[in-house]
């Protein structure tokens, strides 16, 4: 058994600054061992020896030598087949492997380096190319280290960005926390499905008077953490709440609640988002005012996908002629158009997240498969039809939907359909009554 020098303390974790390497030598010849020992003594490195492959697999499994110099031929096992073992052993940092060879064939340094090592030495060693060696080893070991360590910095950076990026996900699925109400004449239905953890799109309604009812659907331009910053202050201007805040509804001269234009209201979005909103992001648009007495509904697309009308018969109808977006061009004009509902009718709007939904070859959901897909399910209303349309979707997808989905349906049910009390069921079930309906 060769004798070799203690395994230095602490040899398992990576080096501190300052700190010697540890070497492990490895050679049947004793002799070659100790030269190889004394220089890197006094070079300052710190040495153990193994006079054979077995027993420097013993050392690594119990320390972890920052740099290992092996003989290529040594009695029982090779230096190339210890190099492999070597690189399979668990450890928690890199290990530098040199290969002391009288070889110089091609072949033979190909067959090396294919095993895992990252240097040779010729026979006999040279003193100033093994400090060289040497080196160029521990200057790889600490670029290593170093970005292992910038490594676990950014996983706990990571971490903190996850844990809030997953709190923001849940502040911004409340914005929709409503997801069906019934109304005197009328359900709505919403669905939001993010792509990641937080994504640019909205969907949502609310009571505009005793009669009529607004509902939108909002894509902002990218995604991510940008895309949903605008997206919640853009939900500020649609509050169902504070109706005083909500930029689709005003006070007449006799103080009543009144519904802008649609029209009007995506003219003023714009201005105000070049106005007041030093960004380059914009946002598609799809708002319809619906009155709920007659089912008369007017309508503005801004470059949102088309919205949908079906028929009780089933029939599909899209509406519309596409819009500029908002936010996007100063002085850009929008136009105001009006649809009919019948009791059985339904109006359906869906985010680009549906409409791009792309197959393995590139196909998307155009009108004709979406049209498709509503008719399917014409049998379905509500959250189910939602819910169909997005598995629909996703299995279209392969399950690969690569931007966030929103939709909204508002079914028609003409008036006296429903009771008189409003009642809106979130997302646990429980139903909450809100403001009387006179109906009639």
């Amino acid at each position: 058994m060769a004798q070799r020098h203690e395994v230095p303390v602490g040899a398992s974790r990576p080096p501190l600054a300052g700190t010697a390497r540890h070497v492990l030598v490895v050679d049947d010849s004793r002799m070659q061992r100790r030269i190889l020992s004394a220089q890197l003594s006094r070079s300052g490195y710190q040495v153990s020896e193994a006079e054979s492959a077995e027993e420097a697999i013993a050392i690594c499994a119990q320390c972890e030598p920052d740099i290992v110099i092996s003989d290529w031929m040594m009695s029982g096992m090779s230096g190339p087949e210890f190099c492999r073992i070597f690189r399979d052993l668990p450890r928690r940092s890199y290990g530098y492997f040199i290969l002391l060879t009288t070889k110089a064939e091609k072949t033979d340094v190909t067959r090396g380096l294919e095993s895992g090592a990252d240097d040779f030495l010729s026979k006999p060693v040279n003193g100033e190319e093994l400090r060289a060696r040497l080196s160029a080893g521990t200057r790889i070991l600490k670029m290593q280290e170093e970005l292992t360590e910038k490594n676990r910095l950014l996983r706990a950076a990571q971490e903190v960005i996850d844990r809030d990026l997953q709190e923001a996900r849940k502040l911004q699925q409340s914005l929709v926390r409503v997801r069906h109400a019934q109304f005197e004449a009328a359900e709505v239905s919403l669905l939001l499905r993010p792509a990641g953890h937080v994504g640019g799109d909205l969907v949502g309604y609310f009571p505009i008077n005793e009669r009529r009812v607004g509902l939108y659907g909002i894509d902002v331009s990218g995604h991510g953490i940008t895309s949903a910053l605008m997206m919640a202050r853009i939900a500020g201007y649609f509050s169902a709440a504070a109706p005083s805040q909500n930029l689709a509804i005003y006070r007449n001269a006799q103080g009543e609640l009144r519904g802008r234009r649609p029209a009007d209201l995506a003219r003023h979005l714009n201005e105000l988002v070049l106005s007041e909103m030093n960004t380059e992001t914009y946002f598609t648009l799809i708002y319809a005012d619906i009155d709920l007495r007659t089912g008369k509904a007017e309508l503005v697309q801004a470059g949102h996908p088309y919205p949908v009308l079906q028929r009780r018969n089933g029939t599909v109808e899209f509406l519309g002629e596409g819009g500029l977006p908002i936010g996007l061009i100063e002085g850009a004009t929008y136009e105001t158009f009006t649809v009919q509902l019948t009791p059985g009718d339904r109006l359906v709007l869906v985010s680009d997240g549906i409409t791009e939904a792309c197959d393995r070859d590139g196909e998307m959901i155009d009108q004709t498969r979406l049209a498709r897909i509503l008719r399917k399910f014409s049998g379905m209303a509500g959250p189910a039809l939602l819910d169909a349309i997005y598995r629909e979707t996703e299995q279209f997808a392969e399950g690969e939907i690569a931007d966030d989905v929103s939709a909204g349906v508002l079914e028609f049910h003409g008036p006296g359909s429903t009771a008189r009390r409003s009642v809106l069921v979130s997302d646990n079930g429980e139903c909450d009554p809100i403001a009387e309906t006179t109906g009639g």
